[in-house]
């Protein structure tokens, strides 16, 4: 096992979740690194630009065995932060395994069973189009392993499970119909940390990528059906697609408009905008292949119902804004 390793973007969901788990594990000092320093965070908490090369270089130098790269945030810092760590990790005497969180939108609108030999398409918005061009900038690592992470769901989960609870209990998502009858391409939170820790464990050489998602991932609208009834029985209504042509082509821009103000003036609280993105996602015929994953690491995926479970005990309140799959 990899004995010292840097996470970046450790304040988000998945890197927030990943430090605490590799916090747990014998023989492993685990380093976060953020743009600013989170409440509580540890005295080892390194403060850092992420699209800042030189940073990366001095940061990587002191010593680690393996870098997991959780940087999220606006399109510009995604392609830009994985430039500028290429950068850094092509510099003379560091040797670290790269793993790097990617996702499923590379893939693009392509439909079907998708496998690891795809061809990259960042054609449906600006987040797939620089998750394609982090992975085209790294591609040239000396040990990378790429995860293709579909929908990150779990206790926590700012897009794909609380803000889907404040939905479903408003009653402004529920059965699509055809609308959502797309495959969720849902991944529990612990999974995706078990697959971090096992290709941390497996010898890395040169650039391989690997989808992550359970074998068996719902419907969009068998997913709001069963989180419906682990909320609390939260009465599941037939959206049609009039009314959800008018959330996102006329209440979602208004509803952003109306979130940015808040933000400015320190209001909360404010009705999350459903945008079109969302929509396009909940219809397309697309399934991860995760089986490359499952055969090199022996992963056990979190059924579908514990899953829930967790999610329907420790939810809250909606979170911030969306920022993609």
């Amino acid at each position: 096992m990899t004995s010292r390793i840097l996470i970046l973007g450790a304040k988000g969901y998945v890197g927030a979740r990943l430090l605490r788990r590799l916090a747990d594990t014998d023989g492993l000092e685990a380093v976060g690194a953020g743009r600013s320093r989170p409440a509580g965070a540890p005295a080892s908490f390194l403060t850092l630009d992420a699209t800042d090369a030189e940073a990366l270089r001095s940061a990587l130098s002191t010593g680690f065995d393996a870098v997991v790269n959780c940087v999220g945030g606006p399109p510009a810092v995604i392609a830009g932060g994985a430039r500028a760590l290429a950068q850094a990790l092509g510099s003379p005497g560091c040797a670290a395994h790269l793993i790097h969180f990617s996702s499923m939108a590379v893939y693009g609108s392509v439909r079907g069973e998708v496998d690891e030999s795809c061809p990259l398409n960042g054609d449906v918005s600006a987040y797939a189009r620089a998750k394609v061009q982090a992975e085209q900038a790294l591609r040239g690592t000396r040990a990378a392993t790429i995860l293709r992470p579909g929908c990150i769901y779990g206790p926590g989960s700012p897009q794909w499970t609380e803000r889907i609870g404040a939905w479903l209990r408003a009653g402004r998502i529920g059965d699509l119909g055809p609308l959502g009858d797309g495959c969720s391409n849902l991944v529990y939170i612990d999974d995706v940390c078990q697959a971090v820790q096992a290709a941390l464990r497996a010898p890395a050489a040169g650039c391989r990528a690997y989808n992550l998602a359970m074998p068996d991932s719902p419907s969009w609208n068998l997913y709001f059906e069963r989180y419906a009834r682990h909320l609390g029985h939260v009465p599941l209504r037939r959206i049609g697609a009039r009314r959800l042509r008018l959330e996102t082509r006329l209440l979602a821009p208004a509803l952003k408009i109306a979130e940015l103000a808040g933000r400015r003036l320190g209001v909360r609280g404010l009705p999350a905008p459903l945008p079109p993105s969302l929509l396009r996602l909940w219809g397309q015929d697309i399934r991860l292949d995760s089986r490359r994953a499952s055969q090199a690491w022996g992963l056990r995926w979190t059924p579908l119902e514990e899953g829930l479970r967790q999610c329907a005990a420790a939810a809250s309140p909606p979170p911030g804004p969306f920022d993609g799959p």
